[in-house]
């Protein structure tokens, strides 16, 4: 095993450390990033993703890991932020002793980043890895762990679109209106079951044909479309990405009918500027890593000893957390995503300012 890290770049993007992991007997080619730990341990999950090129993997693991700093911020977490990539396919390289390898290089970080479930991995890969390092995250009940943390995902984006809807139409719920998830998988299914007891109706599409199968046996009133394109152009009040990032482009923007954009899906603006075209279509959109950050406080309330009924009640506050920066933007004439960026930087600032303070 080695490892060594990689300079190039860094400074460009912000990022206090990128770790390149390789243990050729195993096959394990890995990439952690930690943005900043001015709020405390870098926290972020592990994707396992077949990945193009090492370009695109360093590409994904340095804008995830921004993407965990702002959301732990928000979150109101003591957590900096980080993120991981091991490149391969799932279905193919990953095995115990690949994981066990991996662990072995997180632990090499002392404490400086905590692992957890993403793309990829679940909950019993958490186990293995942390049979070789203490800093894992998102475990079995079993292990003492919290299990999926797909739960409070959508209950959080639950309570991020419930903030939209009344910042938008005045009343904090979704009954009555059409919202369209794309992606039925570990987010989505649980967001759909919210919506529907909510009183909302759900337009839904995947490209997994397990889980449109499992749409149809647990909530036949579902209404299934074939595709990405045939729901954003639906009508539609609120469209809910699910999947993967980057939904939010040059050409779905332009031909999207709904009026709020909440969703699971992390990085879900394509590029800068998005943001702008949203707001000049009159499109209301909730910061992905402000509705989405239900999941990392599951998992990081297993650090203090897990307790769900306290991990939802702090998830629940991103209703709060929403509805606040709605306003800010409001008030301040910016995109909610600038908002959200200003008010997670003010934090990262203010509380990581405190770390000068010598303790002895």
């Amino acid at each position: 095993m080695g490892v060594f890290v990689s300079s190039d770049g860094i400074d460009a993007v912000g990022h206090e450390q990128v770790v390149f992991c390789q243990d050729r007997h195993t096959g394990l080619k890995a990439i952690i990033g930690i943005y900043s730990t001015a709020l405390g341990p870098a926290l972020g999950g592990t994707r396992f993703y077949p990945y193009e090129s090492e370009e695109a993997a360093v590409t994904d693991v340095l804008n995830l890991s921004r993407g965990m700093a702002y959301k732990n911020a928000l979150a109101g977490l003591d957590l900096g932020g980080g993120k991981a990539v091991i490149w391969g396919d799932p279905a193919l390289d990953k095995s115990e002793a690949l994981l066990r390898a991996y662990g072995r290089f997180v632990e090499t970080l002392k404490g400086r980043y905590y692992t957890a479930c993403d793309v990829g991995t679940y909950v019993p890969d958490m186990d293995v890895i942390a049979r070789e390092t203490r800093y894992v995250t998102g475990r079995s009940v079993e292990h003492g762990g919290a299990g999926d943390s797909s739960v409070l995902t959508a209950w959080g984006v639950f309570q991020g679109m419930r903030a939209a809807a009344e910042h938008t139409w005045g009343r904090p719920t979704l009954a009555g209106r059409r919202v369209g998830i794309a992606g039925l998988g570990k987010v989505g299914k649980y967001l759909a079951g919210h919506l529907i007891e909510d009183g909302a109706t759900v337009v839904a599409t995947d490209v997994n044909a397990a889980a449109l199968e499992w749409a149809r046996a647990t909530y036949p009133q579902i209404d299934l479309v074939p595709d990405t394109q045939a729901l954003i152009t639906s009508d539609i009040d609120v469209y809910a990405p699910c999947a993967l990032g980057g939904a939010l482009n040059d050409d779905t923007v332009p031909v999207l009918r709904a009026k709020i954009v909440t969703g699971g899906a992390n990085n879900q603006l394509a590029h800068p500027g998005i943001e702008k075209l949203l707001e000049e279509r009159g499109i209301l959109y909730t910061p992905d890593y402000v509705v989405n950050a239900g999941g990392v406080i599951q998992v990081a309330d297993e650090i203090e000893g897990f307790n769900f009924e306290r991990a939802k009640l702090r998830a629940t506050k991103i209703f709060d957390t929403t509805g606040q920066i709605l306003r800010l933007a409001d008030d301040e004439g910016v995109p909610p995503a600038v908002a959200a960026d200003r008010l997670a930087e003010r934090r990262m600032a203010e509380v990581g300012r405190l770390r000068s303070i010598y303790l002895g």
